[in-house]
């Protein structure tokens, strides 16, 4: 049987013990050996501190995200493998979509909080700055950088796919090496999809390592600056963070352990009641779904005590049409626990709940394309805790399976009660119309949830469930839920960060951070900074702009077209008692006039206003003061952009308005979307002849079996079909994929070497040359580039097909031949 093989330093090794055989939960047949014996841990950890880290914590923030995002379309496209593989766990399809997919999923959402949120740097500047002296002189900020060490991941066998990406992402994208540990039961699933993370070559060396097994003695060697994630029961996790190397050395410890999570149904929703329904469903839902292995799955289920009999009907009939059975099965709803052992553990607490509570539904189903003896099925187990403030079972054991509580309660004080009797959950839930039943029992019962969902017949169509924890939201709960926190959007990378707090003069604060900071230096040039494009701005770049006199006809005009005629504008007899001595100018008009002396009216890379932040007014500006406007680059953004948008990334920029006093009147930070230079050529004729002037008949081309004047006749057909001359007849793309080849030409990613034109002779070759020689194809090219050019002055409108992109219009058509231009010149080396 084949032995599962470990991912350490770099090399794939096989234990050398006889390893803890892995069974196929739904035919009880042997699938693999996990085995971790004989690895180096000691090594394994160090390798990750030293080589690991280096190259992980050395890449942007930015560049992490992008990294995230090319694993996870690496993984997408093998999927097919990882769901054959999951069936082996028991999960059915849908079970596999939300662990297999959902793990991918994870990673595309830090991805692009990443590149829409976080810095082109390898640190990130949390918070203001915090002026801590009179004149500005001192300033002080913190920064955030990787923790210098290793994480090491433990997590638990119901989610092998999804509970390993959810932490990777945020510990990959805060530059933190991992080493990752999943428990033995279905790590088969984890293995294939780390070995094709490892396959990608996207991630740098020693970024991530793979324990396929038990994890021996690996956390005697954590130290200061380690972190260790862990998911599994509660008891373990205590165990392991007394453990000396961990609580003696501060490494950091985060745990999610099982919980025993409830849901109300409100007072109002009645039997008939669209909140009645969706209560049954999602009950129904978190019980079945991966049978019942969800450390988010409804374990209590708190009803009025009138409904008791209506909803333990309702819900015996929903769970008597599930059927259970061979995930293969399309009929198949609900799958098999994980393992035979964990089937006996379910068991066993299933017999100490009997001891307290009464059984009220054991459906015996009869099993879909398979059987009880063999694989680890357990038909849904509904319990009654009829008086659920003295009989405390319900509230103390978690059977990890499809088993829940039902409870009676009486009113919302009785419901957050009980809901706090978990003694801490990841997830509670409210399902009810009632929104003041729902604000009461809520606000009541979050100090002993992480999560609290509500759903009613409003969200029901959009709703992510009670089980679903959503990468934007924090996934963790107090108490007996462990205590921890994961995910949470960015706030998630902060366990993996060291928060440093930085102090100095505003010059040196600007040139640790690469964030503009008010006094310091500023630099000045001819050139106005917004003829720059993205790559060329630098932070401290800085205009100083001419004055402007503030009039009161400009008063009583912005009053006009603006409709804002507060007294204080346009009343001179109601100042008495204000801070006004006259009236005064609008602030929205300063900011206004501010731009207008700041703005460069010339075409540019500037795209557009992209938003206002802090901004603040200090001084009355009354009519006869002069303004005056420094603008200064306060910090870039680099951004992801998608689709038929320009490449670009936002500028930020500090606004400081004086008047003829130097007294500052408003500051403010405007954000712009600044183009990034692009790498393609521009189509003006004089460069494109300037640069034909270095082609002869006897340059060579980097690749391809294209001659100089082949290739030149080549872009002339292409211009030429852009004219409609003749009419392209057919596009090759076939049409579900057109868009994204469209798409493709905004972006400044560049053609490929490899690409099989499709519009080649049927043996390869190109067509026959139609010209006499070199020269005279240069130049019938670029008379047919200046004719392409008064063209579409003339037809602006105009619309022609492509053979690979299919119908074009000018815009479209410029972009294809700047990057196809580009393509062609760099074969033979003329740029």
């Amino acid at each position: 049987m084949e032995k599962l093989k470990n991912y350490i330093h770099g090399e794939w090794i096989e234990g050398t013990g006889n390893g803890i055989p892995l069974y196929n939960a739904v035919t009880g047949e042997q699938v693999a050996v996990s085995d971790t014996e004989g690895l180096n841990f000691e090594q394994a950890l160090d390798y990750g501190r030293t080589v690991g880290y280096k190259n992980l914590s050395s890449m942007t923030f930015y560049d992490r995200g992008e990294m995230l995002k090319k694993v996870a379309l690496y993984l997408l496209e093998r999927k097919k493998k990882y769901y054959e593989l999951s069936y082996k766990t028991g999960a059915t399809h849908a079970d596999s979509w939300v662990d297999i997919e959902g793990g991918f999923g994870t990673f595309f959402t830090y991805s692009g909080l990443a590149k829409r949120m976080l810095p082109n740097t390898p640190f990130w500047v949390d918070g203001e700055t915090q002026k801590i002296s009179a004149n500005g002189t001192f300033l002080g900020t913190h920064i955030l950088t990787p923790s210098e060490g290793v994480s090491v991941q433990i997590n638990a066998y119901n989610f092998p796919v999804w509970g390993m990406l959810e932490k990777l992402s945020t510990s990959l994208l805060a530059g933190v090496p991992s080493i990752v540990k999943p428990s033995p039961y279905g790590s088969y699933l984890t293995n294939a999809v780390f070995q094709d993370m490892i396959e990608s070559g996207v991630l740098p060396e020693g970024a991530l390592q793979l324990v396929c097994g038990e994890p021996g003695n690996i956390l005697d060697y954590v130290q200061d600056g380690d972190s260790v994630l862990f998911t599994g029961s509660a008891t373990t996790g205590r165990k392991l963070k007394s453990l000396p190397s961990v609580s003696g050395n501060a490494v950091r410890f985060n745990m999610e352990a099982d919980s025993l999570n409830c849901s109300i149904l409100g007072l109002d929703a009645k039997p008939g009641t669209p909140e009645f329904d969706l209560f049954i469903k999602e009950v129904r839902n978190e019980m079945t779904t991966k049978a019942g292995q969800k450390c988010t799955a409804i374990r209590r289920i708190i009803v009025p005590e009138n409904l008791i009999g209506d909803v333990q009907n309702a819900l015996s009939k929903a769970l008597d049409q599930t059927k259970i059975g061979n995930p293969l099965s399309r009929d198949t709803r609900m799958g098999s626990l994980v393992g035979k052992q964990q089937y006996d553990e379910v068991l066993r607490k299933i017999n100490i709940l009997k001891t307290e509570t009464e059984l009220v539904y054991d459906g015996k189903h009869e099993l879909v394309d398979a059987d009880y003896e063999n694989g680890a099925f357990m038909s849904p187990k509904l319990f009654l805790n009829d008086s659920p403030f003295t009989k405390n079972i319900s509230h103390d054991v978690e059977a990890f399976g499809p088993v829940s509580t039902l409870m009676p309660y009486k009113d919302a004080e009785e419901a957050a009660a009980l809901a706090k009797r978990g003694k801490g959950s990841l997830v509670g839930s409210i399902i009810s119309h009632d929104d003041q039943f729902v604000a009461e029992t809520s606000w009541k019962m979050a100090s002993q949830h992480g999560r609290i969902f509500v759903l009613n017949r409003d969200n029901a169509k959009e709703s992510t469930g009670h089980g679903s924890p959503l990468p934007t939201l924090m996934h963790g709960g107090p108490g007996r839920a462990g205590g921890g926190e994961e995910m949470g959007g960015l706030s998630g990378l902060h366990f993996f960060l060291q928060k440093t707090a930085i102090q100095g003069s505003p010059d040196i604060l600007t040139a640790i951070t690469k964030v503009y900071q008010q006094g310091a230096e500023k630099k000045f040039a001819d050139k106005h900074p917004f003829q720059k494009y993205f790559e060329q701005v630098e932070v401290g770049d800085s205009l100083e702009t001419a004055g402007r006199t503030v009039t009161d006809a400009d008063i009583v005009n912005f009053s006009n077209v603006s409709w804002d005629h507060f007294y204080a504008h346009t009343d001179a007899t109601s100042l008495t008692g204000t801070i006004f001595d006259k009236t005064v100018a609008h602030g929205y008009f300063i900011l206004s006039a501010a731009a207008g002396l700041f703005v460069s009216g010339k075409k540019g890379p500037v795209i557009a206003n992209y938003g206002l932040e802090n901004c603040s007014f200090f001084k009355p500006v009354y009519a006869g003061d002069t303004i005056t406007v420094y603008l200064t680059a306060k910090e870039k953004i680099n951004r992801g952009v998608k689709g038929r948008n320009i490449p670009s990334g936002v500028v930020k920029w500090l606004v400081e308005v004086v008047n003829q006093r130097d007294e500052v009147v408003c500051v403010a930070t405007i954000l712009t979307l600044v183009a990034k230079h692009s790498p393609f050529i521009d189509l003006n004729l004089k460069n494109v002849q300037k640069t034909l002037n270095g082609l002869t008949e006897s340059t060579q081309s980097k690749w391809g079996k294209m001659s100089p004047q082949q290739m030149i006749e080549h872009l002339e057909h292409t211009v030429l079909l852009s004219l409609g001359e003749p009419e392209a007849d057919k596009c090759f793309t076939a049409e579900e994929h057109l868009e994204k080849y469209q798409d493709s030409l905004y972006n400044h990613r560049k053609m490929p070497k490899d690409f099989l034109a499709p519009f080649l002779n049927a043996d390869g070759s190109l067509p026959d040359l139609k010209h006499k020689n070199l020269e005279v194809a240069k130049q019938s090219f670029l008379d047919n580039l200046k004719k392409f050019s008064i063209y579409y002055k003339e037809n602006p409108q105009a619309e022609h097909m492509n053979f690979v992109f299919g119908k074009l219009n000018k815009e479209m058509w410029e972009l294809m031949h700047k990057k196809h231009f580009t393509h062609h010149f760099e074969q033979f080396g003329l740029i």
